[in-house]
């Protein structure tokens, strides 16, 4: 819903509480639920129907296309209806994102998955398009990191879309689809092992799942200070959101060669502002002795080649003397760049030399304007690796039930939760949401088994009841396609790997090779393949999955 549809709270939360518009919807959704399992002949009443979630792992595109062969084939089994919640990191939330869009999709996913299909098989977004959606993230935001540059130029290229809608916007309170639940870690927290990683984003609010705090979603991203928020910033849109949540895909190389292409793109592209000429041609800066644009240009290439030889291990020398000439030809001075015994190879000492070279444009020189200026805060965001930069709401919370950690810094990273757990385990885990029965479609390109095991791990640190793991040895490399983990006061748990020897028979590592994460993006004969691969993890356990919603009922 929108933000104008419910009174939005200026304040933070602490509090482990649902949000009272997800009771409200909850308890509607659960009308739906009853009238579900009645289908299949499974009778309980409103307050007794059992809290399903379905969870989608991460796993880029192979997670996006497979939720949506998931979600299908529930959707023709009649048994999508009874899911409460659908949580989904990383690359689940790219296929999120684009079913929610749709006003209750969930009751039309034939059609939906065919507009779905076919937009994944047309053309990528256009790089002009793309550009001025990463200019807008550029002027429109306190913070700029990696995750802006991700949004506009990499995800859109995958997903085959710019969702310029925020969350709230694309939220009804009367919808009739499971409540949506996006997950992505705190960078800091994961670090450094303290505080509470988990955030999860719905429509309503965002926050530490673990820790019970919470501002409204759209507050999200605001300053904040003692629990109060200060300066407002704009709700981030849905593609910024699919960035965040996907951003384990970032790779380093990948990215540097983009900037690398962007730079000649940006000489020969024409200005939106002002007469009309090209980019090249426009001043760099307000000083009317700053230096020649090539010379500018050329520098800052130079810098982007001397980054990916590092990385792919050549040699460096003949771009460090470039870069310290063109230096010392704009200053008439030479630069202090590196000493005696410095060798590029090691990271700190690249860091340093970037940083260098990009306060020697911004401080120096003063090349501050766009697209200069922004160019050179990716290079300053590629050398520092800034993902997912946002204010931190919890800054200087007086409440002893927040970590200390949460509350330290002005600012926090946030980033793919893929990076800790490539499931969103914890956000149905909230004992609130009393969840009775977990879903888990694990799209993972490595252990199938890796997800389900850790949480079990974790959980046993953490006191929140969940069942015992054990996985057969013989099933660890050759896994099945239906598990079942049940313990005692614990939520069940069905685990689904994607690739298994029902639906694949014996040739598992040729689809893993096939669909991965960096196989991107898939063909349409890929994408087709695979939705009908994940669907049969569904359309074959049919049976399975009522015996269990059917124990968890009986069992309330």
């Amino acid at each position: 819903m929108s933000a104008s549809r419910h009174q939005s709270s200026d304040e933070v939360k602490i509090n482990h509480s649902l949000n009272k518009k997800e009771e409200e919807f909850i308890s509607r959704r659960k009308n739906t639920v009853v009238q579900c399992l009645e289908k299949f002949n499974i009778r309980c009443s409103q307050d007794k129907v059992p809290n399903i979630a379905l969870l989608g792992s991460g796993g880029g595109q192979r997670a996006m296309v497979g939720l949506l062969g998931s979600l299908f084939e529930l959707y023709k089994a009649g048994l999508l209806d009874c899911i409460l919640y659908l949580a989904g990191v990383s690359g689940s939330t790219w296929c999120m994102a684009s079913l929610y869009q749709e006003p209750d999709w969930s009751t039309k996913l034939d059609i939906v998955k065919d507009k779905f299909v076919k937009r994944l098989s047309g053309p990528e977004i256009s790089w002009t398009d793309a550009f001025a959606k990463l200019k807008k993230y550029y002027h429109g935001k306190d913070f700029f990191s990696l995750t802006d540059v991700w949004a506009a130029m990499f995800v859109t290229s995958y997903v085959k879309e710019l969702n310029e809608q925020a969350l709230t916007n694309q939220w009804n309170e009367d919808s009739k689809d499971p409540f949506p639940i996006y997950t992505v870690i705190d960078k800091h927290c994961k670090q450094r092992e303290e505080g509470d990683p988990w955030v999860e984003i719905s429509p309503l609010e965002a926050g530490y799942s673990l820790t019970g705090a919470f501002v409204d979603v759209c507050n999200f991203g605001s300053q904040f200070h003692e629990g109060s928020k200060k300066n407002h910033q704009d709700e981030f849109d849905m593609l910024y959101l699919q960035a965040v949540c996907s951003s384990a895909l970032a790779d380093g190389q990948e990215i540097w060669k983009f900037v690398k292409d962007l730079l000649p793109k940006l000489k020969t592209l024409k200005s939106a502002e002002g007469p009309p000429m090209l980019l090249s041609e426009q001043p760099l800066s307000e000083d009317p002795n700053s230096p020649p644009i090539d010379e500018c240009y050329q520098l800052l290439t130079d810098l982007v080649d001397m980054n990916l030889a590092v990385l792919e291990g050549t040699d460096t020398f003949a771009l460090d003397q470039s870069i310290q000439t063109t230096m010392a030809d704009i200053t008439g001075k030479p630069p202090l760049l590196r000493g005696p015994n410095f060798n590029l190879a090691e990271k700190q000492n690249l860091t340093w030399y970037n940083m260098d070279v990009c306060s020697f444009f911004k401080d120096k020189i003063k090349l501050t304007k766009w697209p200069f200026g922004f160019l050179t805060d990716v290079c300053t965001c590629l050398t520092q690796w800034t993902w997912g930069r946002n204010y931190n709401f919890l800054h200087n919370m007086s409440d002893e039930v927040v970590p200390t950690a949460l509350q330290q810094n002005k600012t926090r990273d946030y980033e793919d939760a893929g990076l800790l757990n490539n499931s969103p385990y914890f956000s149905v885990l909230r004992e609130k949401r009393g969840t009775d029965l977990i879903i888990s479609l694990d799209f993972s390109e490595g252990d199938p088994f890796m997800t389900v095991r850790e949480t079990a791990e974790m959980c046993k640190k953490l006191n929140i009841p969940f069942p015992e793991v054990n996985i057969p040895s013989e099933d660890l490399e050759k896994p099945k396609d239906f598990y079942v983990f049940k313990g005692q006061n614990a939520p069940t748990v069905i685990h689904i790997p994607l690739f298994n020897v029902v639906n694949c028979g014996d040739k598992i590592d040729l689809w893993r090779k096939k669909h991965r994460t960096s196989n991107l993006p898939y063909s349409p004969e890929e994408v087709t393949e695979l939705i009908a691969v994940a669907g049969k993890n569904i359309s074959n356990n049919v049976e399975k999955l009522l015996e269990q919603i059917r124990a968890v009922a009986e069992a309330k």
